[in-house]
């Protein structure tokens, strides 16, 4: 396996476990001669040995690995993003090439303990600082003059028997995710959980699917090795948590045995810094529904759109109406009282009024980061006459879509807010309408030109041109269905919910089990925190 990274075609580094595999030059031109949007695996049956490439982008860098051998396509995927994520770790964020160049020797470590001879060992940062020496200026500067880069100590003869194997050695953690020496001046337990969106909605409002992918983030600063458990709610109880929540991903410190007998409670020693704790995915919709159930379901979303097309006297307008909504669902009744096991940077209550907040905290969800997006033809060439009733709109003409912000201040109130818009096509709206004037002959089968039918058509063309009033104006039936082919057929909303998510399920407590944990001190109660974030981007889509 090779793992190399390359950015504006410029190999970077390059790192081989095991065999000879094809070189990252001879990669590089294969990968680049697929058509945009590249697949992350690309099978390459011309090259010795026949090669599958997997690939992944990340901030300007291509990350490739060669497999010549059968395996699992989501293992090297993974393994490829954990070598991601620890680069960041150990250089920083956000991931450069010259933060690679600077630090190859650090690089090189880190390849070399997360795989071996093509066999993943350890990705865990927390165990990899123990293993991978990050000299620091001074041990550069000594190591480049041919000095040590490390001064003596006075424990150095303990730590040369220790090598020779006279003394017992502590081969490791006996939690591998976590050292045992964490120190920290400050203990902190922060709870993020952050929820995705993706909504489809008939042209009737009716909605086709509703999913939310949820992540909880957790971030432990916290000394010596703490037991934790952290517990959720969701309406219905134990049940209702068993259907709330599908599809769940864990990390490796949660306890699955306690989870699948109380469904709602993870159990885990926490690694140190901050880590994806669990994922999740949830169905808003109703398993089973028969159609007086449909009737009465009403899917409650903070923002919703409605697409009016084909307007004007030639059908070239269009209106978006966007209603915010100021109840949300599962919000609680009152934002006094707090839950006993969290406190402090948030608690997560939500108020019915979206908007009694300033910063989604307790005091109730706020709205925030409003855009609309709404997709047009490719056979539209402009659009003009771009009038939005709050924040402003613009035409792409590169995307060829009309984007409309709304930035916070305008979101205070709530209410109907409309941009109409008026586009322009191929066609020219001032062409005759010639085809509309022809009469059906019964007797030889062929259109004859009826002046008539033509004048009348003229005339009420002409006269509705000259009186623009609104919809509700006499319009040409031909050119509305002409010009039918530069309306758009959907449009999406994205925008940012704090204090609320839309699953309903929320943090019940956070405990600290003083028995099982190690190191952390008599009377130490950790600060403690969450957060609820509901976002989506372009996820809420509407067809028309």
């Amino acid at each position: 396996m090779i793992n190399c990274a390359i950015e504006a075609f410029e190999l970077i580094f390059e790192h081989v476990y095991r065999s000879r595999p094809v070189s990252a030059r001879t990669l590089l031109p294969l990968y680049l001669a697929h058509p945009i949007p590249r697949p992350s695996l690309i099978h390459l049956p011309d090259v010795n040995p026949s090669t599958l490439l997997f690939s992944v982008t990340h901030t300007n860098l291509l990350f490739l690995s060669p497999v010549s051998a059968e395996t699992e396509s989501l293992f090297v995927l993974e393994f490829i993003h954990r070598v991601i994520d620890v680069l960041e770790e150990f250089l920083g964020a956000p991931l450069l090439s010259s933060k690679i160049g600077n630090a190859y020797d650090v690089v090189a470590q880190l390849l070399g303990e997360m795989c071996d001879a093509g066999n993943v060992c350890n990705t865990e940062p927390n165990v990899l600082r123990d293993d991978v020496e990050v000299s620091g200026m001074i041990g550069k500067l000594l190591g480049g003059i041919g000095l040590p880069s490390t001064v003596p100590t006075p424990n150095s003869a303990a730590n040369l028997k220790q090598q020779l194997g006279l003394t017992p050695l502590n081969s490791g953690p006996a939690i591998p995710w976590r050292r045992a020496t964490v120190r920290h001046t400050s203990n902190e337990l922060y709870v993020d959980i952050v929820e995705t969106l993706s909504v489809t909605l008939a042209p009737s409002g009716r909605p086709l699917a509703a999913f939310a992918n949820g992540s909880i983030l957790f971030t432990a600063k916290i000394s010596g090795v703490p037991d934790l458990l952290l517990t959720l709610s969701a309406s219905g109880g134990t049940l209702g948590m068993e259907k709330a929540i599908e599809l769940p991903v864990f990390h490796p410190c949660v306890r699955l045995a306690r989870w699948k007998e109380r469904p709602g409670e993870l159990s885990f020693v926490p690694p140190d810094g901050k880590f994806m704790l669990a994922g999740y995915e949830v169905n808003l919709m109703p398993s089973k529904m028969d159609l007086n159930a449909w009737s009465k379901f009403n899917l409650q979303l903070p923002v919703s759109i409605e697409v009016s097309k084909s307007l004007g006297p030639l059908g070239l307008d269009f209106e978006v109406r966007l209603l915010i909504s100021s109840i949300l669902p599962g919000a609680a009744s009152s934002s006094s009282g707090s839950r006993p096991a969290i406190s402090g940077r948030s608690s997560g209550r939500s108020t019915p009024n979206i908007f009694s907040g300033s910063s989604g905290s307790s005091a109730g969800p706020n709205l925030q980061n409003l855009t609309v997006t709404i997709p047009l033809p490719v056979s539209v060439r402009n659009v003009k006459d771009l009038q939005p009733s709050r924040g402003e709109a613009f035409f792409s003409a590169t995307e060829n879509l009309v984007e409309w912000r709304i930035p916070n201040k305008d979101l205070n109130s709530v209410g109907n807010a409309t941009l109409r818009c008026t586009v322009i096509g191929n066609i020219e709206e001032d062409d005759e309408v010639e085809d509309a004037a022809l009469t059906l002959n019964p007797v030889n089968g062929d259109y004859d030109e009826n002046e008539d039918t033509y004048q009348a058509i003229s005339s009420k063309t002409s006269k509705a041109a000259t009186s623009k009033k609104g919809p509700s104006e006499y319009q040409d039936k031909f050119k509305v269905q002409q010009n039918s082919i530069f309306m758009p057929s959907s449009a999406s909303v994205s925008f940012g919910v704090k204090g609320w998510l839309a699953s309903g399920i929320k943090v019940q407590g956070l405990t600290v089990d003083t028995k099982r944990s190690r190191g952390l001190g008599e009377g130490v109660k950790p600060y403690k925190g969450v957060k609820y974030l509901t976002v989506s981007s372009k996820g809420v889509e509407t067809r028309c």
